[in-house]
């Protein structure tokens, strides 16, 4: 029997629906959420910051990697010890470098990296715009009178 053109519109939608009503999923096991509500809010807030090191840009709390894993339990160890936000991604910081921030400081050797793209466009308008000024300003080869010979043989190819 035919499923009835309402029920598979419901079910369609339901379907399309479930994603967005659910949320996103989150690699957090149970085994790892911590006993204190707030303490685990903490840890939640820490770990949306932290770069997960394999996958790349995904965060530590989005990342179903071992090492992901490893740094969402030592982000709640590092709580657990009474280190505060601060602490937790300072001292993680000072491990692995600032690439595990997924927002980097705008400070120290990263502000070259923040400005060198803005300045290297600047520089190659600036050399654009020197380049095409200074060919204009050129000499005109086409404004130069035509001397006696070649005025007679362009009114003969013109037939005048």
């Amino acid at each position: 029997m035919p499923m009835p053109r309402r029920a598979l519109t419901a079910l369609v939608l339901a379907l399309s629906l479930t994603p967005v009503l659910s949320g996103p999923l989150r690699a957090v096991e149970p085994n790892e959420v911590l006993a204190d509500p707030a303490e685990e809010a903490r840890a939640r807030e820490i770990s949306k910051e932290i770069r997960c090191l394999v996958c790349r840009n995904e965060s530590i709390d989005d990342s179903n990697a071992d090492l992901a894993r490893d740094l969402r339990l030592l982000v709640r160890e590092r709580i657990e010890a009474g280190d505060s936000n601060t602490e937790v991604v300072d001292y993680l910081v000072a491990r692995y470098g600032e690439y595990v921030l997924l927002k980097p400081t705008a400070t120290g050797s990263n502000l070259v990296l923040y400005i060198a793209g803005p300045a290297m466009l600047l520089l190659g308008l600036g050399v654009a715009a020197f380049y095409i000024r200074s060919r204009r300003g050129g000499r005109d080869t086409g404004s130069e009178a035509l001397n006696a010979e070649e005025e007679a043989r362009l009114k003969e190819i013109l037939g005048k």
